[in-house]
């Protein structure tokens, strides 16, 4: 069985009207809610064998942010240009170049592509969190998914099971 956490960003900071989108912070309600989430992550039985993250600003703050919790070595975070504000198609490809002996993921991303993904993968799971989802993917929302799959390259639409679906309201 293979399991995937979907995280969108912590909230950005539109302060610096001149910075490129890419190079764009996390404001302070999105500093504290990274933390928030690394503990509602931790709480869950899934620990991530490696970490796809956008390498946007506002991505890698997050991370950094979620770190304490999570403990990722070098070794297991990917810094990927292809999860920079992209398709969720281009994001599922992405998955599905995992290897196989990799059962659990977090890949830390972007809206509109990564609530399209979320979308795309679900295909059971509690009517209410699936209705949550469906409607919106918050800043700092995750979504955890466990697939009947045993190899990423197999993961399709509607193949994922919704687990959880948290934002950082849940959670205050």
């Amino acid at each position: 069985m293979l399991s995937l956490a979907l995280l969108r960003h912590a909230k950005s900071s539109w302060e610096a009207e001149e910075l490129d989108d890419f190079d764009r912070p996390l404001n302070e309600r999105g500093r504290s809610a990274a933390p928030i989430m690394a503990k509602a992550l931790k709480s869950l039985p899934f620990k991530p064998q490696i970490i796809l993250c956008s390498p946007a600003k506002r991505t890698r703050e997050t991370l950094a942010l979620m770190e304490h919790d999570l403990n990722p070595t070098h070794d297991n975070v990917v810094f990927d240009d292809q999860l920079y504000l992209t398709s969720p198609e281009t994001l599922l490809d992405r998955l599905r170049h995992v290897p196989a002996s990799t059962d659990t993921v977090l890949m830390i991303g972007h809206n509109p592509g990564l609530h399209g993904l979320a979308l795309m993968l679900t295909g059971k799971g509690d009517a209410k969190s699936i209705s949550r989802l469906e409607d919106k993917f918050p800043t700092a929302a995750l979504a955890l998914f466990t697939f009947p799959e045993t190899n990423w390259r197999d993961v399709g639409p509607a193949s994922g099971r919704l687990e959880a679906f948290i934002t950082p309201r849940d959670r205050l």
